[in-house]
């Protein structure tokens, strides 16, 4: 059975980059029937926080990920690593220098192992120096943990980042040392930036606890960096994470490095919200009107879903939406600069107290209805469409741009119509 881990360190929020791999193990577990597993790499005492690990793991699940066993976690092991270690010190392949403990690298051979992504990989052995097993300050390094604990995991499989290679030699002579059989490698070219350089902070957001306060959504965010590693044989793009499960191959993952687009992302989450559900989106969408400071609490959920149909079409991000439509959850929303001129003159001001009185009148406040009052009005008047509706738009919403204006006037409702275009006509 397929046995793999994730390994995240919880010195900080979790990485798009590690975020990639944690999805790309979890794929080829549930591809294969097989097992995902978590470690967590705590060893470095000082800079673990609890609160980064809780937000990991709630990044993971955000994502869509599972794991089939409670996390190892190495803070817990040391007595396990110092162990393993007098093992080899016993066995005369490690010694004991100033409180360490170090690994003989034997000279002459070459280590070699046949990377699942990049195929034949071979490394000559004087390239690599006596290997510290146990530091000073009685700590594990690295690669000596990594060995101890996915020997006693049973991992079969190990899939990380292409900055991972260098260790990969270093793990095999310890499997040996053991006369365990290494696992299989797969080594994931890393996340580059549009310049080329690696993904940093310089390029935006490297975080995934980031993206979910912007308004990604997870479906997309996993649809994304599953692109970045891989795509199926028929091309297609925009795939959840149960479509790629069914389709996904190891053996067809990309060996060149792949360049993060915020913009693909982007487009990729505009299609995710454009398919989702009202229901699915109506609380996230809520979270993010409370978070800009709108009153989202106690309005109707039908009324939330009105207004989220009308700009779904207009938006790429959940945190979008707050800014667009603000005018639908109060009364004290400000009017843009460029747009005052439409209902600063005294004609633009007229056209739209006779447009409230005779909206007042109106019986069906529909979007239909409510176009026929305007072509008739421009139509008496002998006025161009736009001389009025640009007024009115900036009455109802304080924007010169957003939603169809006779649709945004139906999901206002007559009362608020009226009363913003009396205000505007008044000045």
């Amino acid at each position: 059975m397929v046995r793999v881990r994730f390994a995240p360190s919880p010195t900080g929020f979790l990485h798009l980059g590690s975020a990639r791999t944690a999805i790309f193990n979890w794929l080829y577990a549930r591809r294969t029937g097989g097992r995902f597993l978590l470690r967590i790499e705590d060893t470095d005492m000082k800079r673990s926080e609890a609160r980064f690990l809780e937000e990991i793991l709630e990044d993971l699940k955000w994502l869509g990920l599972d794991w089939d066993e409670e996390p190892l976690f190495q803070s817990r092991r040391f007595g396990v690593y110092r162990e393993k270690a007098e093992e080899l010190v016993a066995a005369g392949k490690a010694y004991k220098d100033g409180g360490a403990v170090f690994f003989k690298v034997e000279p002459g051979r070459t280590i070699a192992f046949d990377d699942l992504i990049h195929g034949r990989i071979a490394v000559a052995s004087e390239t690599i120096k006596d290997q510290v097993l146990i530091k000073s300050d009685g700590s594990p390094t690295y690669n000596f943990s990594c060995v101890v604990d996915d020997s006693f995991l049973g991992i079969t499989h190990i899939l990380r980042g292409d900055d991972h290679i260098s260790n990969t030699p270093k793990q095999i002579v310890l499997y040996e040392a053991f006369g365990l059989e290494p696992p299989r490698f797969g080594h994931m070219p890393l996340i580059l930036g549009p310049d080329g350089a690696k993904l940093s902070k310089r390029h935006g957001g490297v975080s995934v606890e980031e993206y979910k306060r912007e308004g990604f959504l997870p479906e997309a965010l996993a649809n994304y960096l599953i692109l970045l590693g891989w795509m199926p044989r028929d091309g297609r793009e925009v795939m959840p994470l149960e479509e790629a499960v069914r389709l996904f191959e190891i053996s067809e993952m990309n060996d060149v490095q792949a360049k993060f687009d915020i913009q693909k992302l982007r487009w990729l989450n505009a299609e995710y919200i454009m398919k989702a559900p009202a229901a699915r989106l109506i609380p996230l969408v809520k979270d993010h009107l409370q978070a800009a400071g709108l009153p989202a609490a106690g309005i109707p959920d039908g009324y939330v879903a009105k207004v989220l149909d009308l700009y779904r079409v207009r938006i790429k991000t959940l945190g979008e939406l707050p800014a667009m439509t603000d005018c639908f959850f109060r009364e004290d929303f400000a009017y843009e600069e460029g747009g005052r001129k439409h209902i600063e003159g005294p004609e633009s001001r007229e056209a739209l107290a006779l447009l409230a009185d005779r909206l007042a009148g109106l019986e069906d406040f529909s979007q239909a209805a409510i176009e026929d009052v305007f072509r008739r009005f421009a139509e008496e008047r002998g006025l161009k469409a736009g001389s009025i509706i640009h007024p009115a738009r900036m009455a109802v919403s304080g924007k010169t741009k957003g939603a169809g204006l006779f649709e945004m006037m139906e999901v206002l409702g007559r009362d608020r119509v009226v009363a913003r275009m009396r205000r505007a006509a008044n000045g």
